[in-house]
């Protein structure tokens, strides 16, 4: 039997809120409408949802990281709850002020990553490039609220240029992640230009976006931006989606199109106080994202940026919510839990502990629902059978970043911290038994010769001497 594409999920316009319903629909899914009316202030916002004092009292506050909510998006908030979770996204309160333990404006040491403006090279064989200032709407928990929003600010051609030129100069980089801001709120020829210089490049394997336009401005997943961007394969995108009311129809037709095209679509979110640090919810998120084609990818630890104070979860609770998705639902639609580690030690994942003993032969592990087994070791494997394989393949990492790995490969025999070596030398030189000739008999110093060390070096040697002819005297 012949197989059958399946029948494209058919455009549909999400209900409005009243503000908008006059709003024809071909400017309702123009996304560059979408750009030009977002609300920002409190006279649009009160129009569109109830305002409380703790909001009112954000938005009308100096030095607020900026707000700007596109109509769509806008819509999908209940007018009447201030626990929706989708507008605890979006609107600030007056909480999103108060400081808190371990704040930091650059949390993930990015610009201290960074070789040239605009790029984070942070692991060995990927860079972040960064590449627009701007984006469709401003996450109240944004990593990079101290340099995005700024609508006076952005990156230059020049700037585009010294990044391409670092990635074209560094051939272990084999794949860069555009991200910002947003890449998809750039003028459509910019972005083309950015997309084909790196395809342009032999080294560069795979190209990625991290954007959250199509939950934000679904309209702006046109066919001309999908056909534009299928020229770059392979080319993959991650969506971030963090609550299941934020999967609509108008996203579930952006993500057909764009898998339509070929893209690997993934979605990461981070795990938010009040708005989806449930297992339930959970489960239901990412349900509903296999459901429209979209593979869980990252579930992010909320960082210690300023304004998210009230957003962070213990990491027991993410651990907790992990323990209630991997068994209970399908392994693709588990995503991975990280920490992206303060100061720049990048994503790490935290998981339940599955493994619970291990011996040379024998391994022994728990499952879900607590039903504990062992698994048997082979007793004829040879690690290094490996070798020659291995020695046809090129080693592409950064010198010096092979982290664990390299300990296991035998290439280091040890990771110690910045400046360990300096600490424990405790200001000493050469050990006293190895001053001198090493061809030298070793001799004791004698007891007591410690609280003799006023004396000269010399004198110390001649009494070590003499102590050694006594001891022989009497021995004889």
């Amino acid at each position: 039997m012949g197989t059958k594409d399946a029948t494209p999920i058919t455009e549909q316009v999400h209900t409005r809120a009243p503000y908008w319903q006059d709003v024809p629909d071909e400017k309702w899914m123009d996304w560059r409408w979408q750009m030009s009316n977002r609300l920002n202030n409190v006279e649009e916002l009160d129009a569109v949802i109830r305002l409380t004092d703790s909001e009112k009292k954000a938005l009308g506050s100096s030095g607020l990281f900026r707000v700007d909510i596109t109509p769509y998006f806008a819509s999908l908030i209940d007018p009447d709850d201030p626990h929706c979770p989708v507008r605890k996204q979006v609107i600030p309160t007056a909480r999103e002020m108060v400081p808190f333990q371990s704040m930091m404006e650059d949390s993930l040491a990015e610009d201290k990553h960074s070789p040239v403006p605009g790029l984070v090279h942070r692991y060995p064989d990927r860079v972040l490039m960064l590449v627009t200032t701007q984006c469709a709407s401003y996450c109240r928990y944004c990593t990079r609220s101290r340099i995005v929003g700024d609508p006076t600010q952005t990156f230059s051609r020049k700037e585009f240029d010294a990044q391409i030129e670092y990635i074209e100069s560094t051939p272990q980089i084999r794949d860069v992640l555009l991200s910002g801001g947003d890449p998809m709120v750039l003028a459509p020829k910019l972005l083309d230009m950015i997309l084909s210089r790196l395809r342009a490049i032999p080294h560069v394997e795979i190209i990625r976006i991290g954007s959250r336009v199509p939950v934000f401005l679904p309209m702006r997943v046109d066919e001309a931006f999908c056909e534009m961007i299928s020229q770059y394969h392979p080319f993959w995108l991650n969506i971030h989606v963090n609550h299941p009311n934020e999967i609509t129809p108008e996203l579930a037709a952006a993500c057909d199109r764009l898998t339509r095209a070929g893209v690997p679509l993934g979605n990461q979110s981070v795990l938010l106080a009040g708005v989806n640090d449930s297992v339930h919810i959970q489960r239901q998120l990412v349900h509903d994202l296999v459901k429209i084609r979209v593979r869980p990818y990252y579930l992010y630890q909320c960082d210690l940026v300023e304004g998210s104070g009230h957003f962070r979860t213990s990491v027991s609770r993410g651990i907790e919510i992990m323990e209630g998705l991997r068994g209970h639902t399908s392994g693709y639609a588990v995503p991975t839990y990280v920490v992206d580690a303060p100061g720049g030690g990048g994503k790490i994942p935290v998981t339940p502990n599955y493994l619970l003993a291990q011996s040379p032969d024998k391994v022994v592990l728990r499952n879900f629902e607590g039903f504990i087994t062992t698994y048997q070791e082979p007793d004829d494997y040879d690690p290094h059978e490996i070798n020659a394989l291995e020695a046809k393949t090129p080693r592409r990492l950064e010198p010096g970043q092979e982290g664990i790995h390299g300990l296991l490969d035998g290439q280091r025999m040890f990771i110690e911290p910045e400046g360990f070596g300096n600490v424990h030398a405790r200001g000493g030189a050469e050990h006293r038994l190895r001053s001198g000739s090493l061809t030298q008999k070793w001799q004791p110093l004698g007891v007591g010769a410690i609280e003799h060390n006023k004396q000269a070096p010399a004198q110390l040697d001649t009494a070590a001497e003499e102590g050694a002819e006594g001891e022989q005297d009497d021995n004889d």
